[in-house]
């Protein structure tokens, strides 16, 4: 799998996206091709051990800044980083494309040059989450800041089919996030959602609350972009509170170091299963390739599993398989 990556975008790019490509082919089968100024990109691999024949460089000329808008970037800016890779990936010269750069751009920028999947109205972002009993898919994660019933049916059934590919899960619970377990609970969105779902041909296991989510009751979970940002936004913060809490209420202690050193290993896994660098983006489904959207401040860990991660995804066709999903859904309501 070759996936191009965008060498420029991020917080701390190139420093961070070369590392993260060097850590990638060095642990992975699969080849990199960095996009961004070639000398400069060229200087830094320099000093880099890895396999010369899995990372190549594509130059572009521009970087768009964090703060631009989508718009503006893409009527100004055609030979920037984040264009550039997601045209290998539209041109068949790549497999996947990976950006940690501005988020807005990179969804606009990918929809804009691959395009929607059939029977695709709304692309939608999935993000994988920790339960007590393994993961959990949520979307939409942001992509969609107001949604119809008919967007969420769409997510509903473009998750399930990424739960099955990335889980190898036959049948994944799919709930709907919600005020109330009720089906006469929620906004009108919600309710008229619950109404589509119950008939949608997938395991539909009704409404979820968001005391639940992380219970591991469900394995897809639909919302609007609105909510879905607002949930990973907080959980992410919460994760990291809960963390230094602990930290501080034990070091506080009479027994402080004894206790810390005793809680360090549970310490250490807690963080790591809700580090978002374990996950290292979240995919743009329902356009016709493969984007992983990353975190503008992604380490070089980050990088390296969105890269695996989309690798992962392009060799399992997850786009295709959407595509066959909507479009027998689609047939069997014409």
């Amino acid at each position: 799998m070759k996936v191009a990556l965008d060498a420029m975008g991020g917080d701390f790019a190139p420093e961070m996206t070369i590392a993260g490509a060097v850590e990638a082919v060095n642990e992975y089968d699969v080849e990199v091709i960095l996009v961004g100024d070639r000398q400069q990109l060229s200087d830094s691999l320099s000093t880099k051990r890895y396999p010369s024949q899995q990372i190549s460089i594509v130059h572009s000329s521009e970087v768009v800044a964090m703060n631009e808008s989508p718009s503006a970037a893409l009527r100004k800016k055609k030979d920037s980083s984040i264009r550039v890779a997601v045209e290998l990936v539209k041109n068949n010269l790549a497999d996947a494309a990976v950006s940690a750069g501005n988020s807005g751009v990179a969804m606009a920028t990918s929809l804009f040059i691959l395009g929607k999947l059939p029977n695709v109205d709304r692309p939608a972002i999935a993000t994988i989450m920790p339960s007590l009993t393994g993961f959990f898919v949520l979307l939409d994660a942001g992509a969609n800041v107001d949604s119809k019933p008919d967007n969420l049916l769409q997510f509903a059934y473009m998750g399930n089919a990424y739960y099955k590919a990335i889980f190898n899960v036959p049948e994944p619970k799919v709930a709907l996030l919600s005020i109330g377990e009720e089906d006469t609970k929620g906004n009108e969105l919600t309710k008229e959602t619950f109404k589509l779902l119950k008939h949608a041909g997938i395991n539909f296991t009704g409404n979820i609350e968001g005391k639940d989510i992380f219970s591991g009751s469900a394995d897809v979970i639909v919302c609007d972009g609105f909510i879905g940002n607002i949930v990973l936004k907080v959980s992410e913060g919460l994760a990291e509170t809960i963390i230094k809490m602990l930290k501080r209420e034990v070091v506080g202690a009479t027994t402080g170091k004894l206790g810390y050193l005793m809680l360090k290993p549970a310490i250490r896994n807690f963080r790591k299963r809700t580090d978002y660098d374990e996950y290292g983006g979240a995919p743009l489904l329902g356009i016709n390739g493969t984007c992983i959207i990353s975190h503008g401040r992604s380490s070089s860990k980050a990088i390296k599993n969105a890269i695996r991660v989309s690798a992962e995804m392009a060799k399992q066709k997850v786009h295709e398989m959407i595509a066959q999903t909507l479009g027998a859904h689609a047939n069997k309501n014409s």
